[in-house]
Order: C-alpha cells, then structure tokens, then sequence
C-alpha cells in the first residue's frame, strides 16, 4: 500500500469517529462497518494501531476504538515499588498519579503521552499512560542472584517495581552476590509480567572495595574517563600563559589577591583581593577564563556540556573538565599568571555596588589560603596563622568586615538563610567511613560566599540591562498553597507572616525565622519553612531569586566545574569585545534555552547520585553502631513512622509499629505522629533519643527503636521518603 492511501485510509477511520452519532467500537466491528475485506483486515489493524502509537485514537479496557476525550499530554513516568507511579510534566507545578491498573507497560523514566482521569490520589490529579512515547532506562545495575537454572537482577534502584529476570546463557558467568549492569531486553509491557534482559557488565561481587559506589556511578549513567579526542584537545591547551595571551587584557598581577578554599581542593577558580578606597572597598572577584580554553562547539565544549557539572561523590570527584585543565593551566594556582574575567566591584560603607567594572584580565595569585587558616586568623587571632600571613591579615580583616556588611544588607532586603549543616564522611583507604560530621561554615566560608553572590548580582544586573541572551540562576515564588498551610501551621505556635492573594515576600518568611530562633519549635518550623520552597534551575528569564531576594542572579564563579557559567563567560568576552552583533544574538537565542534546561537536569542527577552516596556511607557507617543509644531530631513525620536525624547528619526511620504504649496515627496537618488513646504526639523537630536497631548499606535503610522498648513489638517496613514536604 502507498503513503498516500495509508494517510488516505487513517483519515477514513477519523472521519467515522468524529461523526457525532459514532460510538465507541471493537476493531471488527469498525472493519464491517467501513467494509473491508477479509484480506484487507491486517492492514486495516496495521492503521488501527498507528493511529493509536500517533495518539490520534483511543482504546479503552473493553478494546473500543474511540478519538481521545481531550488532548493528552507528554511527560516523563517516575515509577514507585509499589506499582503505581507519577507522571512529571513540563510547566506544570504537581505530578500526575498514575494508579498501578493504569500504568499501562510504562517504565522508570520513559516519555510518555497520558489522558487525565477524573479522580484524584491525596493532591494529584490522577492520569493513565496512553502511550510510550521512548524509553528512558536501557540499562539497570543491581546484584545477581542465580537460580538453578537461570538468575535475576534485583536493582539498586528501589523505584523499579520488579526484578529481571535473566536466561542463564544470558548471565556472562555472573554469580550470586556479583554486581551487575544489565541491558533491558523485554520490558514485560501491559502483560504484567517482569521485565528481561542480558548482563553485559560485571562490576566486581558486592563485598569488593570500591564496587559499591562504583554501582551508583553506573545507575546514574556518570561519565568516568574523557574520550581520546577530548583528553588530546585538553594536552594542546599549553601549561603557562604566554604573551599573546596576555594581549589586550587588564593585567592585575600586582594587585595583593589570594585564593581561599579548602585543603584537598585542586581546581582553584576563584580569587579575591580587596582595597580600601577612602570610605568605600574596591572589591575584586577574579575567575578563571575557562572559556579561553574549551572553544564553542569543541571536542571538550560538547563534553563539558553533556556532563553538564562536576560530581563530588563521596570517594572521587568526577570532573566536567579533564584534569589538565582544571588542575592545571585553568586553575589559580599560586605565584602562576592566570587568564581570568575579573568583577572590579566598589562597595560602600552599606554594602551597596556602587561602581563596577567586568574586564578580561590576567592575575597572579600570592597565597593559595585555606577556610581553616582564614578562620583562624579572623575568629581566634591565631598567633602562628597571623605571624605566617602577617601581610595578608590587614586585608583578610576588611575583608571578614565588608563580608558582614554585604550580609546584613542581604538580609535587610529579605534573603533567606537555613543554616542545616552537610556531611563530611571520611574514609579511610579501602573505602571504608571512619567518621560522618557535619560540615561546619565558618567565617572565611561565609565571606567567600558573600563575596562571590554579589559578583553573580553584579554580572546578572549588568546583562540582563543589557538586553543580551544570557544563562540566569532563578528560584521561583513558593507555591502559594504549600505558604497556605505554613501560615495556619505557624498560627498553633502564636506566629503570623503576611501573604498576598498569590504570592509572599521572601522577608516575611525570613522574619518568621528571626522570631522562632532559640526556641523549641525553631528546628520544625525551619524544616517546614524549606519544604514550602520550590527548586533553584537555570533558565534565559530573568524572574529573580525567591530565597536570596534578588531580582537579578546568576551562576558567573565556577566554570571549571559549572557548564552555565563556562557558558555565560562567553557571552560576556564577547560583548566586551564588541562581537555580539546580531547574528551572534541570534545563534545564543537558540541554543540556551536547551543550555538551561539541560544543566538543571543534570544538576539534579548530581545532587541525587551525591546524596545516595552519602546515604550508602552513612548506613555502612552505622552498621557498626548497632545497639547503640543517640539523641537526635525528628526531621520527618509520615504515615509509616518518624524519621531522626542524628548529630552527625545521618537519619534513620523509627516505624510507627516501633512505636510503644499505644496506636499512633499520622496527623498530616499538625505534622505529627498522635496515639488515638493518649493523645502522645511526636513532632517535627522534636528531640528524641533512639536506639540503632538495623542498618543495611545494600538497601540503604537504617531502622531506629525507642531505647527499652523494642521487645515485643513486631517489626515494619521501611522507606526512604520524607513526610511533610
């Protein structure tokens, strides 16, 4: 059959649907109808289908063709273990729930096109998959379990509803306990049944050093080693600066500047320096000129921006740049000519830019200094720290001194600060945790970060008055419901805040932060107040930063380990030098919006495979802490159980069944767990001292207990989610 009488007949079929007095019908009584014959009904199912995979027609459960009752929509499926799923759709503020009846053959992570149904699960609109649209997962990692005559992969990834099963000459020689990548071969589909597949990498067995992060490195689909090509591109880019390099740039090597970071950091991007100018404080934020090196459209530019970021796990870094460079020729490294865009800023007595110049330039570092020294000179007046830097501690005092007055105007206009300490885990050689402690901001921590948000203001006021294409970091407005439900939670405690008919004002949450401080409902209302936010990401629309208060902001200080800063730097180098004409315009007009939308996907892969790295060291770590007593805070509260958190970052989950003395259920509006017989509540951010009663690195899971009352009461299940959100 031609094209032309394929596309003829599939408007045929529509014709007859869109007939008002047409009811929904089985494929054979649609062929009687319209009359085709017997040899013809393969191709007639043939179109049948096409016109379903193209989301022209519907079927329903009873097999009724039908034109879809409203127009569907296409979004990325996220599946539970439970069977049900959600669907994540773009522009839209919930997820749609898609019951497990409904899911329809959809997998973790495929595209898919879904209708909205007329129900709802809790807040979500529930939808059912019409159609998948592309698969989204090829590849799984989990460990092998080998039957007698075949195995199964359980996945690491606890989303994936099922195991798959793998044929015996499919399985490579794995054996029970290896840990393994497996190709989906069959994804079982609407038949219900578990998904194939074929081993085609065996990691190491799962008590190997090194397997277990190696495994996440897998599941999150993380670039390791650079192509040939890329590695060959970054070993031409020289290792010293040359004259002509130096040409036409503002040479800054005599200005007194230093490089602030911590001890084990290699790829140095950032330096300051500072002077006094009468009143006011010339403030320079010097960052390497990546951009010089990694050319538009190169070898490395295309793999910078397919990794999209460095990823910081817990035992390596992988890098977006090859070492050559950000170790290297990129990186401020001390006593070193360096090419950098420099943020010349003159700051007044109220913290305010009062003038400010963005130049090309070439710096030399004095000093290469770390948070710990810088810390100690400033908050204890270290005798050895001070007589080592004597010349740079005048400048590192002004400097601590300008830090605090840049803080205090940003919180003066509203910017939100929640101080919830990160993990530092330390290993030791096999890979084993030795300790988990939170990592503690100090003064030189906090003066670097004032001082490069506001050359990040600075550079994002300037562009966006400007007019050009240009990269923003945006954090949108709260979602005025979740504000809703804060407020009258707050109103239990005596606090009020002012919100308008649709949106608040960052200061009204930060002056609720002000009033709970010190007190016992500090650490529940903080909580709370972080969850009502929505999710930082890049975009080219200027609409402002909620949590800093800033109209303008984005990412200008780390292009060495950022692709949105690498990015913007070369839209500034070239309006500095005047080549941002109109075609130049044009060609960044296409090409950021996918830069944007593709860095924030990837931002929110690294902060996942950060955090189950994290995850994995902090239970391995616990398992050797078992029966031991801590006290720490409930930090989530949930139908099945409380979640605490500990004074070293980790949390564990206390299963409401753990729960003694009484039946307790789960009051989502107080946020707390309440006995129905003695009224007992546990609240968020309440203290609570638990025992460690399980912890198992392979699930990821640690279970708590109350101390002396763990005998008798029958054990739960667990799970990773957080209530309260």
């Amino acid at each position: 059959m031609t094209e032309n009488k394929t596309e003829a007949r599939k408007l045929k079929v529509l014709g007859l649907m869109e007939d008002p007095s047409y009811v929904p019908m089985r494929e054979k009584e649609l062929a009687c109808i319209m009359l085709v014959e017997p040899e013809d009904r393969p191709e007639f199912k043939r179109i049948l289908q096409e016109l379903l995979s193209e989301g022209k027609i519907q079927i329903n459960k009873r097999g009724r063709y039908s034109k879809p009752e409203q127009q569907l929509l296409t979004g990325v499926f996220t599946s539970h273990q439970k069977g049900f799923g959600f669907v994540q759709i773009d522009g839209r503020e919930e997820d749609l729930y898609v019951p497990e009846d409904c899911v329809n053959g959809a997998y973790h992570l495929d595209t898919v096109e879904v209708r909205l149904l007329p129900g709802q699960h809790r807040q979500r609109q529930e939808a059912e998959v019409c159609r998948i649209i592309a698969r989204g997962m090829s590849h799984v990692v989990g460990t092998y379990q080998k039957s007698r005559s075949f195995g199964f992969v359980i996945p690491d990834n606890s989303k994936l509803p099922s195991d798959i099963f793998v044929s015996q000459e499919r399985s490579k020689g794995a054996v029970s306990g290896s840990k393994v990548v497996v190709e989906i071969t069959d994804y079982g589909g609407s038949r219900r049944k578990s998904p194939e597949g074929k081993v085609v990498e065996i990691l190491g067995h799962i008590n190997d050093p090194g397997v277990d992060i190696m495994s996440i490195v897998r599941s999150f689909d993380l670039p390791e080693g650079f192509p040939e090509k890329v590695m060959n591109q970054a070993q031409r880019c020289g290792t010293e600066v040359t004259e002509a390099d130096r040409a036409g740039r503002l040479d800054l090597r005599e200005l007194t500047m230093v490089t602030i970071d911590g001890e084990d950091a290699k790829d140095l991007d950032d330096a300051v320096s500072l002077e006094r100018d009468g009143e006011n404080y010339c403030l320079g934020v010097h960052i390497a000129d990546v951009s010089n090196y990694v050319q538009e459209n190169s070898a490395l530019d295309r793999e910078a921006l397919k990794r999209g970021t460095s990823v910081y796990l817990v035992d390596r870094v992988i890098p977006m740049l090859p070492h050559a460079l950000s170790n290297g020729i990129c990186s401020l490294n001390e006593g070193e000519d360096r090419l950098a865009l420099s943020c010349l800023m003159t700051v007044n007595h109220k913290g305010e830019v009062v003038d400010y110049r963005i130049a090309e330039s070439v710096i030399r570092v004095d000093r290469r200094m770390t948070y710990t020294s810088v810390a100690k000179i400033l908050e204890k007046e270290d005798p050895e720290e001070c007589a080592a830097y004597e010349e740079f501690v005048p400048m590192f005092r002004d400097m601590a001194y300008l830090s605090s007055v840049i803080r205090e105007r940003r919180r003066r206009r509203g910017a939100i600060d929640f101080e919830f300490p990160e993990s530092k885990i330390i290993l030791d050689q096999s890979g084993h945790p030795l300790e988990i402690k939170p990592y503690e901001r100090n003064t030189a921590t906090k003066l670097i970060e004032d001082f490069m948000l506001l050359a990040n203001e600075t550079v994002a006021q300037h562009f966006y008055w400007l007019q050009t294409p240009f990269v923003y970091r945006t954090h949108d407005n709260p979602d005025p419901e979740k504000v809703h439900r804060l407020s009258l939670f707050i109103n239990n405690f005596g606090y009020t805040m002012k919100t308008g008919q649709e949106e608040i004002h960052p200061k009204e949450l930060q002056k609720l932060l002000d009033k709970v401080e010190g007190t016992p409902e500090e650490a529940l209302i903080s909580r709370l107040t972080l969850r009502s936010m929505k999710q930082a990401k890049y975009t080219t629309e200027c609409t402002g930063h909620f949590g800093l208060a800033s109209q303008y902001y984005c990412h200008f200080t780390s292009p060495i380990r950022r692709y949105p800063d690498l990015q913007i730097h070369r839209i500034i180098k070239e309006q500095l030098r005047g080549r941002l004409d109109e075609d130049r315009t044009a060609h960044y007009q296409q090409i950021l919006p996918q830069v944007a939308k593709q860095s924030s996907q990837l931002e929110r892969r690294a902060d996942e495979a950060e955090r189950e790295t994290d995850k994995l060291k902090k239970t391995e770590y616990m398992e050797q802490h078992v029966g031991e007593i801590y006290e720490g805070v409930i930090s989530g509260v949930t139908a099945w159980g409380l979640y605490v958190e500990l004074p070293n970052t980790v949390e564990g989950l206390v299963h409401v069944s753990m729960l003694p003395g009484d039946y307790y259920y789960y009051d989502e509006a107080a946020c707390e767990m309440r006995g129905t017989q003695t009224g007992k509540a546990y609240k968020l951010g309440e203290k609570l001292k638990v025992k460690v009663k399980f912890a198992d690195r392979f699930t990821r899971t640690i279970d708590f207990v109350l101390p002396h009352e763990e005998e008798g009461i029958d054990d739960g299940e667990g799970s990773t989610e957080t209530g309260c959100q």
